[in-house]
């Protein structure tokens, strides 16, 4: 019985690691693509840094993406910049592949 025990404290062990490293990459995604918009919007430095702090909270207020998504669309309709939700969220897919490879290369 103790192995049985043993073995599910392991899968719950991976499972808890592997949601923290979904989070970090996630979160990591979140602030490419926010220093990207922020790009966009025609902001630098910390002005940039700060706004794609905004772009990682915005993901907080309901699950997948279309919160972040609309986050920057609304920002970009705010200035007269144009992008579809499809647009963002091919970027964000993009940012994606970048935040896996960054987390796996240590960075």
């Amino acid at each position: 019985m103790a192995s049985f025990d043993d073995r599910g404290d392991a899968f719950e062990r991976k499972f808890a690691h592997d949601e923290e490293l979904r989070f970090k990459v996630v979160a990591r995604r979140n602030k490419l693509f926010g220093l990207w918009a922020a790009q966009q919007l025609g902001k630098i430095g910390s002005d940039a840094e700060a706004y794609a702090q905004t772009v990682i909270l915005a993901d907080f207020q309901e699950a997948g993406d279309a919160d972040v998504i609309r986050k920057v669309r609304q920002d970009f309709e705010a200035v007269g910049k144009t992008a579809s939700d499809t647009e963002l969220a091919g970027m964000l897919a993009g940012f994606m592949n970048e935040a896996v490879e960054r987390m796996k290369a240590g960075q």
